[in-house]
């Protein structure tokens, strides 16, 4: 059967920079700004398919994949559909993969995920669409698989297929060690991708260990392949699999073998790539302020040196030469580095009063400054500020937190038991505290919890962050409950982004007036609720900065338990003193239900204030091999300008 063949010229993607230029990648990439830009873009190339072989009259086939990458495609793809009159009646859809076993009515399979995001919405025929099936039986499952190859090969091959990547380097569920030419066929789990999976089936005991995926082979014969990656998380395996060597251990590295393959990708997964992480070491760059930082701290961890120990010849060795025929010797070029970090650090997280703030992070007036901390979840702001949160009260400023969400679903069956329990025994009539018990009691697997249990998990989180608000010293009638409708969904997949949410920061704000505002950047996960609460603040500000006391708001952030900024981007970075670092602990403590086995720990099995001391003493010690004092820790801001 004839098909079509789209290459990378036929979409107007926009220019991959170096890419042509540098010995270091073997795939095709182009970076975008955003997720949902880039998610748009390649919506309008698989549209543009459909329509070239619908005029040839030619069904189209498409490989397509599920999880949370490819999800602003899928809209797209249905706005297009709705309001542009795109038909798919020529479309057959071959899905990657799929839980095995899984019935395809469970809200975790990808028949399931399929029609909610794009079957439901668009003319596609039913008979056109090839899910593996996660009900096939054991007995008959080799056949079955081989079945699916047959009939993509029947329709003439996959015309396009869209792919996502997980953290082990899987394209599809083929986990390391995949051979290049398998086809589709059952596959055990990963350990890591099983982890990344947990949270939205609330447990890791709840995801199965099997699945039915395309093999390596199976994708390589699509004529198109786009792999989407987005956030922090997947810099680290994108890099490894662009510039790395072809490998079974990573294996989307064998897409380097195929000849119209592209990756598209947002800002941060693209960080580490070598063009954009050390631009110097590919070419010519232009070299401004935020470069030049960047390339000397690479410097510093390079030989090991202070920055003003730094010479000429390091600069040269280590392919910045042109740095300093730009901005002269090494020793210009030190000292105003060093000046410059040295300028980030303070004492005093909400300005000094009576003192010359032209050298300093914050502004010394006014003196005593009314401050909103955002914490998307009932503890991210001792986890992630507490040592700036508790000097900001100490030094006297009106300080307010804002919780944007419940974090209901974070409170695990059997803590949320305890606490009903103690509302039994201290008094027995309790309305619905029965009801409760029994539905926690004969909970199996992860079905959705009731209204109830969620409200009751709901006011665990709440009056444990009000227990560690108190220790800090701030007085209940400064503690904000916001619980953005957004989040209340009792499961790990959150609604949209609503005008309601908005206008809920907004309407804060507007009460306080705030001269300082502090919020979670925290950008590993570009539809985690982080991201999501950070939306709604910018949102907020957008609307609100015509007002006349937004003129004196500035506006820090910081970031979750994982990541930390750079060096070269902090801005502001508030020493703690070895007290100061266990008040911080203890703040932390009073988050019981988050303590000893949290619901969501991801694959770093390290407690939240371990996480956190870990981060915060590697920021210090960061600054101390630069050449500054030796601090026991240091939490780190940067500034956002709306």
């Amino acid at each position: 059967m004839e098909s079509t063949l789209m290459t990378t010229t036929d979409i107007s993607y926009k220019p991959a920079g170096q890419f042509e230029d540098t010995r270091y990648e073997k795939i095709h990439n182009v970076v975008f700004e955003n997720s949902e830009e880039a998610s748009i873009c390649v919506a309008h190339e698989i549209a543009t398919l459909i329509k070239v072989k619908k005029d040839k009259n030619q069904n189209c086939v498409l490989g397509l994949a599920t999880g949370s990458s490819p999800v602003k495609v899928y809209e797209e793809l249905v706005r297009i559909h709705k309001e542009e009159g795109l038909s798919f009646s020529n479309v057959v859809t071959f899905n990657l993969d799929e839980y095995y076993p899984m019935d395809e009515n469970n809200i975790h399979s990808y028949h399931y995920f399929m029609r909610q995001h794009l079957f439901n919405h668009v003319d596609i025929p039913t008979e056109n669409i090839n899910i593996p099936n996660g009900n096939i039986p054991l007995d008959q499952l080799h056949q079955y698989c081989i079945d699916y190859d047959l009939k993509i090969k029947e329709y003439g091959g996959l015309d396009f297929q869209l792919l996502g990547i997980g953290r082990t380097g899987h394209i599809g569920f083929n986990e390391p060690g995949s051979h290049y030419n398998s086809g589709t066929r059952s596959i055990t789990l990963d350990h890591i991708t099983r982890m990344d999976a947990a949270p939205t089936f609330l447990g890791i005991d709840n995801v199965p260990k099997k699945a039915i995926t395309m093999g390596i082979g199976t994708v390589k014969k699509a004529k198109r392949i786009v792999l989407l990656a987005w956030g922090q998380n997947k810099a680290s395996i994108l890099k490894n699999t662009i510039e790395g060597a072809i490998t079974p251990e990573v294996p989307a590295t064998y897409l380097q073998d195929h000849q119209n393959t592209t990756f598209i990708l947002n800002d941060e997964a693209a960080q580490n790539l070598t063009r954009l992480n050390t631009p110097w070491l590919v070419g010519p760059c232009i070299w401004n302020e935020e470069l030049s930082s960047k390339a000397i701290v690479w410097l510093c961890e390079q030989t090991q040196k202070s920055i003003l120990k730094l010479t000429d010849k390091d600069y040269n060795d280590y392919g910045m030469s042109s740095l300093l025929v730009q901005d002269g010797t090494a020793y210009d070029i030190n000292i105003k580095m060093f000046n410059k970090l040295q300028h980030t650090i303070t004492g005093w997280p909400g300005g000094k009063p009576n003192a010359d703030d032209s050298s300093r992070p914050e502004r010394a007036t006014p003196n005593k400054k009314r401050v909103v901390i955002f914490s998307p979840h009932p503890d991210d702001d001792v986890i992630s500020m507490g040592g700036t949160f508790d000097r900001l009260v100490a030094q006297g400023h009106e300080v307010h937190v804002a919780y944007q969400t419940s974090g209901n679903i974070a409170v695990s069956d059997s803590e949320a038991l305890k606490y009903a329990e103690v509302i039994k025994d201290v008094n027995p009539t309790f309305p619905k505290v029965d009801a409760i018990i029994e539905k926690l009691n004969s909970k199996q697997g992860d079905i959705e919890d009731e209204l109830d249990v969620r409200k009751l998990k709901g006011l665990i989180r709440k009056r444990e962050s009000l227990a560690a608000t108190r220790f800090v010293g701030v007085p209940d009638e400064n503690i904000h409950f916001l619980n953005l409708p957004f989040y209340e969904t009792g499961r790990v997949k959150k609604n949209p982004i609503s005008f309601v949410d908005i206008e809920m920061v907004a309407n804060l704000i507007e009460e306080i007036k705030p001269h300082q505002i502090y919020a979670a950047g925290d950008l590993a996960d570009p539809h985690g609720t982080h991201k999501v609460c950070l939306d709604a603040i910018f949102a907020a500000l957008e609307d609100l900065k015509h007002k006349e006391y937004m003129k004196d708001c500035w506006v820090w952030l910081y970031r979750g338990a994982w990541h930390e900024w750079d060096i070269h981007q902090i801005e502001m970075a508030v020493p703690m003193s070895p007290d100061q670092v266990l008040k911080k602990r203890k703040a932390i403590f009073f988050h019981q239900s988050q303590k000893d086995g949290v619901m969501f720990q991801g694959n770093d099995t390290r407690e939240f204030w371990v996480r956190a001391e870990d981060r915060n003493n590697d920021t210090a010690q960061k600054y101390h091999n630069l050449g500054f004092s030796d601090y026991a820790a240091l939490e780190a801001f940067k500034r956002y300008h709306f």
